[in-house]
């Protein structure tokens, strides 16, 4: 990993445990420069307080199980974007996609040409909210969609210091370079920020990302799982994946299908963009948890054999009683269909493609969510405001998103 030639003047966005881990990685790799931004509340002074003159640890867990201990200092840590934006060269999104919006709106008036703007993770329709919101200088910016956070990680004391439980082997990227010069090699210079891993390697384009997101999974399992609940509070959470039913499995491979399709299309009408990195959800499990899963026969069995997978419940609200009833406002409803689904079946729809198994994942969603999405087969209802479909930000064909390239 070697050292970017010129000096990275780095904006982390969020205050969370993955703006932690990178604050600490980052700030401790030399010719870099670190200033932290959080909008949420006084996230950013209390940070700031926190920490005051003290050292920052990230308490990284290597593949033997040892933990190394990495010390560093941000810059700047701060709430105002005039003070945080000015000269930084790679800013990075470290936000849950629900307020990717407000930091967007932050950067505008000050994020200079030339700077290469990264979502880690990104979330479907990143790309188009970033070309919405930065207006004429985003036009010379460059825009990065990871497909995940690099790492499983915890805070341990707010402010002060944050464990890495691990690091992922491989993690993909995709890059719109648009009319942007940046200063620095993309990929490799936030390898170097990272550290060795995961090992970054790029996407063929953005809408094969945009296609393969964890969104994909959540609103379907709700559905299939609680569209025939008696509203009967249960004695114990049901497991989420482990838990999984035919129905469920079903209708899971039939939402993968319809991506698939839509993939295909649109490599059919624009042949330069290469989808083949869309594959099936039966497929996709067997290549990113073949050695967790015991049973890989089907897509069923993926998901209730995977060890990774233990113990993991579905959102749930407990009653004054002890018991347990679904929490339908957790991120798996409120930020996967908006930030998710909405956004996989607007770019189907642009392809051409029919989508049964999504649309009737969705009219029970939003019925359920008291928002409108989907009318009558078409994406115009009154809530398609605060979703990232292509359709909110005018994309009238297959061809205007590959024109974004």
């Amino acid at each position: 990993m070697a050292e970017p030639p010129c000096k990275i003047k780095l904006l982390i966005c969020g205050g969370g445990n993955g703006a932690h881990t990178l604050t600490g990685l980052a700030s401790s790799r030399a010719n870099v420069e670190v200033n932290v931004m959080s909008l949420f509340a006084d996230e950013a002074e209390r940070w700031r307080k926190t920490l005051g003159n003290d050292d920052f640890t990230v308490h990284f867990t290597e593949k033997d199980g040892s933990v190394t201990p990495i010390k560093s200092k941000p810059k700047i840590i701060t709430n105002d974007p005039a003070q945080a934006v000015p000269g930084c060269n790679l800013i990075i999104f470290t936000v849950p996609a629900f307020a990717h919006e407000g930091y967007f709106k932050a950067l505008a008036p000050y994020i200079e040409e030339n700077a290469v703007v990264v979502g880690l993770p990104s979330q479907p329709g990143f790309q188009f909210q970033c070309v919405d919101l930065l207006g004429e200088r985003g036009k010379k910016c460059a825009i990065v969609s990871f497909e995940s956070l690099p790492w499983a990680c915890r805070i341990m004391t707010f402010a002060r210091e944050v464990k890495v439980l691990g690091a992922k082997d491989t993690l993909s990227a995709a890059i719109i370079m648009r009319k942007s010069k940046p200063q620095f090699e993309i990929l490799p210079t936030i390898q170097y920020l990272l550290g060795p891993e995961p090992n970054l390697t790029q996407a063929n384009n953005y809408l094969a990302i945009n296609l393969l997101a964890d969104a994909t999974v959540h609103p379907p399992i709700m559905y299939g799982t609680w569209k025939d609940w008696d509203n009967k509070p249960m004695a114990e959470k049901p497991l989420f994946y482990q838990g999984l039913n035919e129905f469920c499995a079903d209708l899971l491979s039939k939402v993968s299908y319809e991506l698939m399709e839509t993939a295909k299309a649109i490599e059919k009408e624009c042949p330069v963009f290469d989808m083949k990195d869309v594959i099936h959800l039966h497929d996709w499990y067997k290549l990113n948890y073949k050695d967790s899963i015991s049973d890989d026969s089907t897509l069923l069995s993926c998901m209730k054999s995977n060890k990774a997978y233990d113990g993991l419940v579905h959102p749930m609200k407990e009653t004054d009683d002890g018991k347990f009833v679904p929490d339908f406002k957790y991120r798996y409803m409120a930020e996967d269909m908006p930030f998710g689904f909405i956004v996989f079946r607007g770019i189907s729809q642009l392809a051409g493609v029919k989508t049964p198994a999504m649309d009737e994942t969705i009219y029970w969603c939003q019925k359920i969510m008291g928002k409108e999405f989907l009318v009558d087969g078409e994406l115009n209802g009154k809530d398609m405001n605060i979703t990232r479909a292509p359709q909110r930000y005018n994309f009238k064909c297959i061809r205007d998103l590959v024109d974004l390239q």
